[in-house]
């Protein structure tokens, strides 16, 4: 059965009235994208832009401006634009891009302040300034374009848009926060995990917040386990150079699972407005038990895929394609202890979810692309039917590769007596008759609208940072990751990582 699910959000700060965000009146402001030469821009930040104007869903006389160290033309970064929507989007449609050429310019330039200063003049009135840049320049980008004016509002707003990482560990986020607010005020800055703007992963607040039935059982009388995954068969995919620096603790655990971790062990927020449902995020991560490090070793698995086959094929298969290990990766050193499968088992200590333990994982090379949230119901107390304890009882939210909510239940099997089988009631959320829309076509209207809701705000960035700082240490003081063969769940779980025999769902393939 299809659950077509609306969107409900906020359309100004002052403004706390629900409406969906694809009806909220945008007023017409200038884009301006730092580092528009690049790879970002081209295959994801472009193409949401031109099918934003393409349907009305942003105006038309939208300004937009380039800035590259690229020694380009307005035409050549039209062109290259062109190519970019043509190989990544849906097709140009020649109507916004008559449009788009119309209002875009192209500025040459680095980062420093003086070259930077060659965009005021362009940038008049209200103004959103994406930083398509290297984590490492955000930094100096924001201190450039503050130190040249275009910071202040006295012609309207302005608001800075960067994308994760928000630094590499506890310390660089706070060195990048001191770095950002220097020239802008934290209302000014939109922090994007494009996570947030999957409609699927808001989809979980509207189900959860917006039915009694669930939240009456969204707590620790009722559950028993919580199990967050995020899993992948591909390997590198060229992201070498980031990925064996970052591993995947940075790359997918502190940003992406940490926030789908918050949105399901928040309070629920008593009016949608940004900032409540910030500071309820914010809430949870503070009440995370922070581990000590000798309890790393029980609280969290960090593994590396050796060689193996293709994700869903058996070893020997006719079909099945070898895959090499991390290590026989093209440019990884053969002694890299970077981790390509990270876990990690959370306690949250408050009323809702004490005793509760929330198990998040993720990793490469795995035997399927799953992505879910998995919250376990505890056990009638009595077995009425059969001596054997009833399958569990499971409530999962699926983002990946089908968008589904499953509620996992027990009924009579057809026949006679009263033997029990697990059923499972599936709904599936589809856009009934509309058009999907990607992460970034979302989170581009919220920034244009000011809807700061699916944005990070700098505390919660550093708090998920706190919370996995201590396995960075102990990680970082020596060891190797555990092998697991490509194509598989990932390594053993050490003893005592799960409670009450309690083990891994299986990645569905």
């Amino acid at each position: 059965m299809a659950a077509a699910v609306s969107n409900p959000r906020v359309a100004d700060a002052a403004d706390t009235r629900a409406m969906p965000s694809g009806d909220r009146p945008v007023t017409p402001v200038t884009l301006v994208i730092v580092g528009a030469s690049g790879d970002l821009t081209r295959r994801l930040l472009f193409p949401a832009v031109h099918r934003l104007i393409a349907l009305g869903r942003i105006p038309v006389s939208t300004r937009i401006v380039g800035y590259a160290i690229d020694d380009w033309s307005t035409a050549a970064f039209l062109d290259h634009l062109r190519q970019g929507v043509a190989d990544f989007g849906d097709g140009v449609d020649e109507t916004a891009w008559a449009a788009i050429s119309a209002n875009t310019t192209y500025v040459a330039g680095d980062l420093d302040a003086s070259k930077m200063a060659g965009l005021v003049p362009l940038v008049t009135g209200p103004a959103v300034i994406y930083l398509a840049l290297p984590p490492a320049l955000f930094g100096p980008a924001a201190s450039a374009l503050g130190a040249c004016g275009l910071a202040d509002e006295s012609s309207g707003w302005r608001r800075l848009v960067i994308e994760k990482p928000f630094g590499i560990d506890s310390a660089s986020a706070v060195a990048l926060q001191t770095e950002l607010t220097k020239q802008w005020n934290e209302g000014q800055l939109y922090r994007i995990d494009h996570f947030l703007g999957k409609d699927s992963v808001q989809n979980l607040m509207v189900f959860r917040l917006a039915n009694r039935f669930v939240e009456s059982v969204w707590n620790l009388n009722s559950v028993s386990q919580v199990q967050i995954t995020a899993a992948e068969t591909i390997g590198l995919e060229g992201r070498w150079r980031y990925y064996d620096k970052a591993g995947a603790l940075r790359d997918m655990v502190q940003n992406h699972l940490m926030q789908l971790f918050a949105i399901t062990a928040m309070e629920p927020p008593s009016v949608w407005e940004p900032e409540v449902l910030r500071e309820h995020k914010v809430e949870v991560l503070r009440s995370v038990r922070r581990a000590a490090p000798a309890d790393i070793g029980q609280s969290a698995v960090r593994g590396q895929y050796t060689a193996g086959v293709e994700a869903g094929l058996a070893v020997g298969a006719s079909d099945a394609a070898p895959v090499v290990g991390y290590l026989e990766e093209e440019n990884i050193a053969p002694t890299s202890t970077t981790e390509t499968y990270a876990a990690v088992r959370l306690w949250v200590d408050n009323w809702r979810w004490q005793g509760v333990p929330f198990y998040l994982r993720s990793g490469k090379r795995m035997s399927g692309d799953v992505t879910e949230i998995a919250l376990e119901l505890r056990p009638p107390p009595t077995a009425l039917f059969g001596a054997e304890p009833a399958p569990g009882n499971w409530i999962v939210l699926r983002l990946r590769p089908d968008e589904t909510i499953e509620i996992h239940a027990v009924a009579k099997k057809a026949g006679l007596g009263l033997a029990t089988e697990q059923i499972v009631l599936t709904a599936t959320d589809q856009a009934a008759g509309g058009s999907e829309y990607s992460a970034y076509e979302q989170l581009i209207l919220d920034a244009l609208a000011g809807d700061r809701s699916m944005f990070i705000r700098g505390d919660e960035a550093a708090q998920a940072w706190a919370i996995v700082q201590p396995v960075i240490d102990a990680w970082s003081a020596g060891g190797v990751p555990a092998p697991y063969a490509s194509g598989t769940d990932g390594p053993p779980a050490p003893n005592g990582f799960f409670t009450e025999g309690r083990q891994w769902r299986s990645i569905e393939r």
